[in-house]
């Protein structure tokens, strides 16, 4: 059995570097780059040398509107460093294709954690939904019970107030009557 190597991909680190955009979870190629090891220009090189494996719903370049609002969500105000182009966002199954344009076995390695940190999330998404879906089944079945008990205690509120009289002495406006009368 081989010993893996110490720099171990830590799914926590892939699972920060999964976006939501266009209504697709994505990689970013400099994120992608990073974890394979290598410079954002040869990861795009070798995509454009194979780009008949990466269909739209596989690749995307982000608009110069995604890009700005997405470097905006970040403190660093160059984040990314210096570019002439927008990167790539790589959806699930465009991260899966670069397994077969990238070699090695850091590339191997990246692409297991990779794939294995998106089948975590659609699990997570999966059990949310299961539980939201419990929380309002919920809420329809004690809902009316609740609302018995809110009016309860609405109409006891309502009765303990009342005219409130005041406290002290106070003087009559009207004259005493005379002893003569």
């Amino acid at each position: 059995m081989k010993k893996r190597k110490s720099n171990a991909i830590v799914p926590a680190t892939i699972s920060r570097k999964i976006y939501f955009l266009r209504g697709q979870r994505v990689m970013l190629s400099a994120d992608l780059a990073r974890l394979y090891g290598v410079e954002v220009r040869a990861l795009v090189q070798a995509v454009q040398r194979n780009i008949e494996r990466f269909p739209d719903d596989f690749l995307f370049q982000l608009t110069d509107d995604e890009y700005t609002n997405l470097k905006s969500q970040f403190v660093i105000s160059s984040w990314g460093g210096a570019r002439r182009a927008r990167p790539y966002a790589f959806t699930e199954q465009g991260v899966a294709m670069l397994s077969s344009v990238l070699r090695g076995s850091r590339a191997v390695q990246v692409n297991i954690a990779i794939m294995r940190t998106f089948v975590r999330l659609r699990e997570m998404l999966a059990t949310n939904q299961k539980l939201r879906r419990k929380i309002e089944d919920m809420e329809k079945r004690y809902d009316a019970k609740f609302q018995v008990i809110f009016a309860t205690i609405e109409s006891m509120l309502e009765e303990e107030e009342g005219p409130k009289r005041s406290i002290g002495f106070h003087a009559s406006l009207t004259k005493p009557k005379s002893r003569d009368s």
